[in-house]
């Protein structure tokens, strides 16, 4: 009768899931705190590790403190991240978990065509402050072949754009729609377009600290996870969710 008795208050008890601490940070529609399931990004890793009996645990710091921590081994990881070199020193590096495409955006009363970055000499550039927007632009802003101008963030270069004191401004396309639909009004947007040609494209990963004990399985686990959710379609389909209403701008 103990027995039977133990095993009834066992089975009553709520089951705890295996959980993992990330760091994130603000980028929507990518990521963000108050986003629903805290943007679509971390809704993919959220349901990867899931299909793997982990529940993620997110810390919502600033980009370079959320770095940090997870390199650290404060955190398990960080997420969502472009792989490089630098970073596979401390982290183990998961498939990619969404793509990301920087074009230039513009006014459309002022088009312009481009091949190299070398074709942007003279034109002014808008940048936000820490973003690194590729080898050669990088190159160019550093030799002051490129007239560039950083920003405290995407928004004011758009803002500065519509005011005609920027040429162009390089922003990831989903990014930028979003936050055209969400600040500014139908005329703004209205004014406003992007050259077909991609600055950048880079596929974004998951990081997780090689201070933090386990975390090569770990990685295992979520690569599984997240094959399984793709396999599934799902990811397709959170990727087309977010992107389907942009497609109504002006």
């Amino acid at each position: 009768m103990r027995l039977l008795l133990l095993l009834a208050v066992a089975l009553a008890l709520p089951v705890h899931a295996e959980t993992i601490r990330l760091t994130n940070g603000e980028w929507s529609p990518y990521m963000g705190e108050k986003l629903p399931h805290q943007g679509v990004a971390s809704r993919i890793v959220s349901e990867a590790f899931a299909s793997e009996g982990i529940e993620v645990q997110w810390m919502f710091y600033p980009w370079a403190r959320a770095l940090q921590s997870a390199e650290l081994g404060k955190s398990a990881g960080a997420a969502v991240w472009r792989h490089n070199p630098e970073r596979e020193q401390a982290f183990f590096v998961s498939d990619a978990v969404v793509e990301s495409n920087y074009y230039l955006f513009h006014r459309k009363d002022q088009p312009f065509d481009w091949q190299t970055v070398d074709d942007l000499q003279g034109r002014r550039i808008g940048a936000a402050i820490d973003y690194d927007y590729g080898a050669d632009f990088q190159a160019g802003e550093r030799s002051g072949h490129l007239q560039v101008k950083r920003l405290s963030n995407e928004e004011q270069g758009l803002r500065m754009l519509l005011a005609g004191r920027l040429d162009v401004m390089p922003m990831d396309k989903v990014v930028a729609f979003d936050l055209l639909r969400g600040n500014f009004s139908r005329e703004e947007r209205a004014q406003l377009t992007f050259h077909p040609q991609s600055l950048r494209d880079d596929s974004l990963h998951l990081l997780l600290s090689r201070q933090a004990p386990g975390n090569e399985a770990m990685l295992e686990r979520f690569n599984r996870g997240l094959k399984t959710l793709r396999d599934s379609g799902r990811v397709s389909q959170y990727l087309l969710d977010v992107q389907q209403p942009l497609s109504a701008l002006p």
